[in-house]
């Protein structure tokens, strides 16, 4: 927390406004809106998956219907697909930027409509912070007119060629779960240039209760909707959110310098025209058992890491969909780990973690 979160949270309590509706939830979204510039229209929601979810409604994803989907990702970037009894089909990396490559989401779009399938929407996701390549990604996407939500969990503050990420898709969504760069405790917001889409958001995710003095409804709803107190969390949090990405990155610029060095270590690298918050600090290590020697050693001193994420082509749950695969994404889990990148690490808990890494690795 940064400090200011308390004298909104206070003043919901104080006007009684503790409702999924109020001025903090209004100043919120102002307060995103005016982050992201570019005309954006912000709703904020109970959940970065309740988003999702939305937005791919929104998109007219339905029963029967194939979603492509960035297969290195969280599984709440996947799920919601299923929710809509549709189907997901997942695109393997490419390695610069460690997420979904242009080249196999083109191979699956012409082998889906060889097929006489076309896909109803793209999930793209801004992985760790870092910016997929936007160029290429939405160039496809407008060439076979398939629109693309955006899922940017992970990217609050990253951009690309100078353009917040969370601005590029037809929707996109953010995260504010407790582990994001900043945090409601739980939250998450759709993101999008139309305001009718961003209205028709805030409809569905407050009931779809129509316009009548009694409680009728001529669609399905949802209670996705953020109460105000958490937004008001919100809020002060945005006072803070760039100190944040300042911390974040100062982290992985700490590792970088420490580590680089050391045979068989890389990291992610910003390409050209990226800027990301470093939501996550990674490496890569020569082989899974490097990587399980260094998670361990940390485990052993009760530092936690991680490994990267699994792969959906790859999880139990999805195990017999359709996937256009290519190795990356499963060479980065096996190879990869997750550091430390707490926004309140300190310069003594950095240089511990990091001599623990070295005792593993010289």
């Amino acid at each position: 927390m940064g400090g200011g979160e308390i004298a909104f949270v206070n003043e919901a309590f104080d006007t009684n406004w503790v409702a999924p509706l109020g001025p903090n939830v209004t100043g919120f979204e102002g307060d995103l809106e005016g982050y992201l510039g570019n005309d954006m229209n912000v709703a904020v929601l109970s959940s970065g998956t309740a988003a999702i979810h939305l937005g791919l409604k929104l998109l007219g994803v339905g029963q029967g219907d194939e979603v492509l989907c960035q297969s290195f990702t969280f599984a709440a970037s996947a799920n919601p697909i299923t929710y809509l009894g549709a189907s997901p089909i997942f695109i393997d990396s490419e390695a610069t930027t460690w997420n979904i490559s242009p080249e196999l989401l083109e191979k699956a779009i012409n082998q889906r409509l060889s097929e006489g399938k076309k896909p109803k929407a793209i999930i793209t996701v801004h992985l760790y912070g870092m910016p997929y390549k936007v160029k290429e990604i939405h160039a496809i996407a407008r060439h076979y007119d398939i629109p693309v939500l955006e899922d940017s969990a992970e990217a609050l503050g990253s951009t690309f060629n100078n353009r917040p990420c969370g601005t590029f898709g037809d929707i996109a969504i953010l995260s504010f779960n407790g582990n994001k760069i900043i945090t409601t405790s739980g939250g998450g917001a759709l993101v999008s240039p139309r305001k009718e889409i961003r209205d028709k958001a805030i409809f569905l995710a407050t009931q779809a209760r129509d316009n009548a003095p009694h409680y009728q409804h001529s669609e399905i709803g949802h209670n996705y909707r953020m109460s105000n107190v958490l937004a008001g969390i919100g809020r002060g949090q945005m006072q803070v959110l760039d100190e944040r990405i300042h911390a974040r990155r100062r982290n992985y610029d700490y590792y970088v310098k420490s580590l680089q060095s050391i045979d068989g270590i890389s990291f992610l690298a910003e390409p050209e025209g990226m800027f990301s918050n470093r939501w996550l600090s990674c490496i890569l290590t020569p082989s899974f058992t490097i990587r399980e020697k260094i998670r361990l050693a940390l485990d052993e001193e009760n530092i936690e890491s991680r490994p990267l994420w699994k792969p959906m082509h790859m999880q139990p749950v999805f195990q017999k969909g359709m996937h256009f695969t290519n190795g990356t994404s499963e060479d980065l889990f096996n190879r990869g780990l997750c550091l430390p990148s707490g926004s309140n690490l300190l310069q003594e808990d950095l240089e511990r973690i990091v001599e623990i890494i070295k005792t593993v690795l010289l």
